[in-house]
């Protein structure tokens, strides 16, 4: 059961509207790597979830905190929307580096340039579940794959990318009540990125998952020969320079070795013959006399 109370996280107060920023904030929101994904990823992740307690609860818990940040941001977006677009793009149009960016003298031509459009026609001044450039939010950019490991693996990647996209929108900004916003959600990043390492590391040590994941496929089924060892696929080694290369593997349980030039995996493949059921009877090749016709008619 989810229960409401009745304010933000952290209150979003911009100083003044701003549709231009208002649209860019959508790519935190809808995007890819914003907080309707991670939302909706860490709450499937925790529903599904069937190991014992603490990491269900753990995995509820970040969850259900993302719903209040999709709320605070849709919030924000909607507040940097509250003034009359046209009024507001007018006042940024004075700006000589907005001006340049919106370009145009007709009040539609500055509203189009710089403003998403679907703030203006489609939700009515609110927030959007869509990224920056009005493309729909899709359930195809959350993972919940029933392996926690796998999971949690993604989850810092979800959190690092998350946190990558709000630092540069934080520096794309200079209003100080936008700024307190993103710095909370720069801080709950930090967390949530130790907090899934932290995690990682538990599952580890209490033996429920281990590299290499799935740990239950029996090793013994892999080809030994290339299980522990780095293949240079290109020219030059310098890739041979980095600890993925050689020494022990990661997971404990192999050696890594360096091939220069891997080896072919078999033969080479020949193309086989052109069925002539479905092309019709091949012709013979053309003799060098023939082609030389052919290219005199041709000229």
């Amino acid at each position: 059961m989810f229960f409401r109370v009745k304010e933000t996280a952290f209150h979003c107060t911009p100083e003044k509207p701003d549709p231009v920023f208002a649209r860019q904030l959508q790519e935190v929101l809808g995007g890819q790597w914003g907080e309707i994904s991670v939302m909706l990823g860490y709450l499937m992740q925790g529903w599904n979830c069937r190991a014992p307690g603490k990491y269900k609860d753990m995995i509820m818990d970040i969850g259900t905190e993302e719903i209040g940040h999709v709320e605070m941001l849709a919030t924000c977006i909607a507040r940097l929307l509250e003034k009359s677009p046209v009024e507001t793009q007018e006042g940024a149009a004075k700006d000589g580096l907005v001006g340049a960016v919106l370009g145009g003298a007709k009040i539609q031509d500055v509203i189009l340039a710089g403003m998403n459009p679907h703030h203006a026609i489609v939700s009515g001044g609110g927030a959007t579940a869509s990224d920056a450039n009005g493309n729909h939010w899709s359930a195809k950019y959350i993972v919940s794959s029933g392996n926690l490991l796998a999971d949690f693996r993604f989850n810092v990647t979800a959190e690092s990318q998350g946190r990558l996209q709000v630092a540069r929108l934080y520096n794309l900004t200079d209003d100080p009540g936008v700024k307190k916003m993103l710095s909370y959600l720069l801080a709950r990043d930090t967390m949530h990125q130790n907090q899934w390492l932290a995690a990682i590391r538990e599952l580890e040590e209490e033996g429920f998952e281990e590299t290499p994941c799935p740990s239950n496929f029996p090793q013994e089924l892999e080809n030994q020969e290339f299980n522990y060892v780095f293949l240079n696929h290109s020219e030059g080694t310098e890739s041979a320079a980095g600890r993925w290369a050689t020494g022990p593997s990661m997971d404990g349980k192999g050696e890594i070795t360096y091939i220069d030039k891997p080896p072919a995996l078999g033969p080479q493949q020949e193309l086989g013959q052109v069925d002539p059921r479905l092309f019709g009877t091949p012709k013979a090749p053309l003799s060098a006399g023939e082609r030389q016709l052919m290219f005199t008619k041709e000229s």
